[in-house]
């Protein structure tokens, strides 16, 4: 099984944003924090969303279980729908890759469960914003 942590970070809402992506199971500890650029926060996080089940995908085809603490995200994957349009593209992208997987969970977990993947996010933000006043 595979056990997936995804978080996001955005300095505003739009503003510079990143992701942070955990992945453990298969034998396998990875660790993604990236920048994605300028976005805001719920494109963000159904960006890091979609980058983690391709990641995890090059894993196990198997049983995954995501875990986010972004109730948008959570719930538009349990409903397969998303009120804003904006979004639509990224839960449409996010639900055939969940497809692809034998077993597909998703659970909202407090901010305070997923450390590791806001530790990633975090990171990787402020290295992009460093960059950025350089």
């Amino acid at each position: 099984m595979i056990e997936l942590y995804i978080d996001a970070a955005t300095a505003g809402n739009p503003g510079p944003s990143a992701i942070g992506i955990f992945i453990k199971g298969e034998g396998q500890l990875i660790k993604i924090g990236e920048a994605i650029g300028e976005n805001d926060n719920h494109s963000t996080e159904f960006i890091a969303l979609v980058r983690g089940l391709t990641e995890a995908l090059k894993l196990s085809t198997g049983m995954i279980s995501v875990r986010s603490d972004s109730k948008i995200v959570v719930a538009s994957i349990e409903k397969e729908y998303v009120k804003n349009e904006a979004y639509k593209p990224y839960l449409e992208e996010a639900l055939e890759l969940t497809k692809k997987f034998d077993l597909f969970f998703i659970k909202w977990i407090p901010s305070s469960e997923n450390r590791a993947a806001d530790t990633l996010a975090r990171e990787a933000l402020r290295s992009y914003q460093k960059k950025q006043t350089r």
